[in-house]
């Protein structure tokens, strides 16, 4: 009986060690961000399969792709500084979305860490975070 308390105390320190050296190996934020990453490539958002959504940039040109690739949104990109940037609707395919052209979405880098990126968007007083994987 004694020989099992001090088993199962061994195996309680073993997870609680393991589980404070996975705490402590997470990688912190890029300091400063990164915010050039968001200039170009195709980025997807976290546990959405990209037939959903996934975005390319290029040329200060940005693409929404939904609908497994059949609808899109087309932004011309305006940046104010490294990590500010204007996104201007220019073409949509779907009429039925709610954006229109001309509408501005008011973007802000607020962190990144490696191929990830967490923007704030306002447009009209609406205001939410969205997380990019960078994947190209």
């Amino acid at each position: 009986m004694n020989f099992l308390k001090i088993f199962s105390a061994g195996i309680l320190l073993a997870v609680a060690a393991q589980a404070n050296a996975q705490t402590a190996d997470q990688k912190k934020p890029d300091n400063p961000a990164k915010c050039a990453n968001i200039k170009e490539g195709k980025f997807v958002r976290p546990n959405y399969p990209e037939g959903i959504w996934h975005m390319t940039i290029k040329d200060n040109v940005q693409t929404e792709y939904f609908n497994n690739g059949k609808d899109y949104i087309k932004s011309t990109l305006v940046f104010v500084d490294d990590c500010n940037y204007k996104a201007i609707i220019m073409e949509k395919s779907d009429k039925n979305n709610p954006v229109q052209i001309g509408d501005v979405f008011n973007n802000k880098i607020l962190a990144t860490q490696d191929n990830l990126l967490k923007v704030n968007t306002k447009i009209e007083g609406t205001q939410f975070d969205v997380v990019y994987v960078k994947v190209k």
